[in-house]
Order: structure tokens, then C-alpha cells, then sequence
């Protein structure tokens, strides 16, 4: 076993703190990447404060982690000493459904093993990235492209996939009409990425305050959802609408902005159950879905879809004794758009 610097959470009511935790000896086909940056996802938040079932205290999060290879074990071939990788939400999966065997280990039906708070293959909790190195199975690794900034590509790893995947999954493009629910860190990467398929995008934010943004990163409209003239300005619009907020919407509200056989795809995760109308569905024949994070196929893909485009999500780098704050910070919106530590401060 090896150590790691790190910080962790010791209950659901404390801060972070900082710690040390004891990463596994490195396998076979394991990589130890010595961390250079972590990135902080609203699901760290939700997370440690046990919003989201019990947790296994204490946890050290953090799923959105690039950094260099230090050590790969002998199996090993797709990754070497000193390349640029990433790793993203997850670590481990079980190879062996169907989901895992048509390459949606996301969607492993036996669950897959997650980045932290996860009980891996070896019986082991696994422990994120919030620290200062991590062994992870190469079969999880991503390899970050070298045009993509390093102090910025830790988001990709989580927020990127995630919008990147329903996006090219309800395949938007050219001739598509998509419509963004919120500007934050999610937000503001699905209007870069829809924006470099080609749709045609529209952010729908609670108010304009971020409208010169949201321009600026290529949406052509903007609107806010707290004016009721909106919803009927927009109503039979869109192709595509994805929701990147957790806060409860009025979802009729929202699938009504559909137009014939469009879907409105969840990539928020809100703790209350979803009220939705099913005349509102029938109507338009509307599907109404969900998505998480993407396989690693489809992260490799978005990774060198945003070198090819130019895309990298907008930061605010921090120190390890900033977290905290950021925590609040996130809580209370006030990040354009996403915390990234820099991980040399643990």
C-alpha cells in the first residue's frame, strides 16, 4: 500500500479536513497517477452531507481528477510513465452484463464501483480525488489530450460527460433545437458542446444575469424561466431540452416547450420525486428521460471532441484550505462555473 495526502469528511455535519488515506498496492493492470488537479461537482456536496443515503465516513471526494502516471503495473500497455490521463465518476465495473459487455459499464447492472464512497471488486471503499495521487484500474483511465489545459480538463471528467452523452446520444446537430436548463457547471458545458454539434441552443436561466455569457459561449437565445412569458413564448419549440439543475421544476411547464417527439433528458439529480402529467406526455407524443454520466468510451470521445472544438469548461482555481468555503460558494451559485483544486496545496 502507498499514502496520499488528502481531504476528507468525517461526518455528514463537519467540514473537510485534511487527512491521510492509504491508496492499494499497484496491480497488474493498475495505474498510480500522481493527481495535479480536482475538480469540485455539486455531487461532492450532496454527497458528504449525506443527501443522498448513508455514507461511509470519513470520505475523501472528488471524481473529476487529471494528473500524470507515476507507476503502471505490468499488464499495462495502453498508458505510460508521464502521460496526461484523467479519470472520471467511476473506477470499476463488473464486465460481465449486458450493459458492461455492449460498452455502458454506466449502466452497469450490478453496479458500478464509484470514484469515492464505493465498495470496489477487492472489498475495498474507494477514496477520490481530493488528494494527492490515486491507483486506479487502467481499464478507467482516460488520456487527456495535451491541447486541453491541463487546470482546466478536470471538469471534462464529470460535468463534460455528462452532457456530452445525452447530447450525442438524442443526437443533437445541425437542424436540432436544444434548449439548456441552467447556466452552472453543468449548464454552462452542455451550451459549449451543443453549440459545437451544431444545434441551435437556447439557455432557459432562472433570470438573464449570466445572458452575456451564455452569448458568449455561442447559445443564440436566452430567456428567464421567472418570466411566466416564457413558457408561452417557447411552448412546442424544442427538440431537445436538457435539464441540468437539481432544484423542482413545474415539469409540465417544461415538456410543454417540446415539439413533436421531442425529450426532455435529466442530467440534475433533485432529492424529491419528479411530478409529471402523463396527458402532458401524450401530447406531442413527449418522452421524458434520464442519463448519468457516460461510458468510458464515450468520455475518451468527449475528451478529444473538446481538443478538436476548443472546448474547456470555465474555472476558478483554488487551495486544498478553500474547499469549504467553495462548498458554500457552490451552494449559494456564486462559481463561474466550476472549482478546480490544485491538488500540489493538499
Amino acid at each position: 500500500m502507498t499514502t496520499a495526502k488528502a481531504y476528507a469528511a468525517p461526518s455528514a455535519t463537519e467540514p473537510l479536513e485534511p487527512t491521510t488515506i492509504e491508496r492499494r498496492a499497484v496491480g497488474p493492470n493498475d495505474v498510480l497517477i500522481d493527481i495535479a488537479y480536482s475538480g469540485i461537482c455539486h455531487s461532492d456536496i450532496h454527497t458528504v452531507r449525506g443527501e443522498w443515503g448513508r455514507v461511509p465516513y470519513p470520505l475523501a471526494p472528488g471524481h473529476e481528477i487529471v494528473g500524470t502516471v507515476a507507476e503502471v503495473g505490468g499488464d499495462v500497455t495502453k498508458h505510460k510513465v508521464g502521460d496526461r490521463v484523467g479519470v472520471g465518476c467511476m473506477v470499476n465495473s463488473c464486465r460481465e452484463c449486458d450493459n458492461c459487455k455492449a460498452g455502458s459499464e454506466q449502466y452497469c447492472t450490478n453496479g458500478n464501483v464509484m470514484t469515492y464512497g464505493g465498495k470496489d471488486r477487492d472489498g475495498s471503499i474507494t477514496q477520490g480525488g481530493y488528494a494527492t495521487n490515486v491507483v486506479v484500474d487502467a481499464d478507467f483511465v482516460l488520456s487527456v489530450p495535451e491541447s486541453i489545459p491541463y487546470e482546466k480538463a478536470a471538469p471534462l471528467l464529470c460535468a463534460g460527460v455528462t452532457t456530452y452523452s445525452p447530447l450525442a446520444h438524442w443526437q443533437a446537430g445541425p437542424g436540432k433545437k436544444v434548449a439548456v436548463v441552467g447556466m452552472g457547471g453543468l449548464g454552462h458545458m452542455a451550451v459549449k458542446i451543443a453549440v459545437a454539434m451544431g444545434a441551435e441552443v437556447t439557455v432557459l436561466s432562472q433570470t438573464l444575469s449570466k445572458q452575456e455569457d451564455g452569448l458568449r459561449f455561442g447559445a443564440k437565445h436566452y430567456y428567464a424561466t421567472s418570466d411566466e412569458a416564457t413558457f408561452s413564448e417557447l411552448r412546442n419549440t424544442f427538440d431537445l431540452i436538457i435539464n441540468t439543475v437539481s432544484a423542482n421544476l413545474e415539469i409540465d411547464q417544461y415538456l410543454n416547450l417540446l415539439t413533436l417527439d421531442g425529450t426532455m433528458v435529466y442530467v440534475g439529480a433533485p432529492a424529491e420525486p419528479i411530478p409529471v402529467r402523463a396527458f402532458t406526455l401524450f401530447n406531442n407524443r413527449r418522452s421524458f428521460a434520464g442519463s448519468t454520466i457516460g461510458s468510458i468510451r464515450e468520455t475518451q470521445e468527449m475528451l478529444d471532441f473538446c481538443a478538436a472544438h476548443n472546448i474547456a469548461p470555465e474555472v476558478e482555481l483554488i487551495e486544498a484550505a478553500q474547499i469549504n468555503d467553495a462548498y458554500e460558494r457552490v451552494l449559494k451559485s456564486d462559481v463561474r462555473y466550476r472549482f478546480v483544486i490544485d491538488a500540489a496545496t493538499f
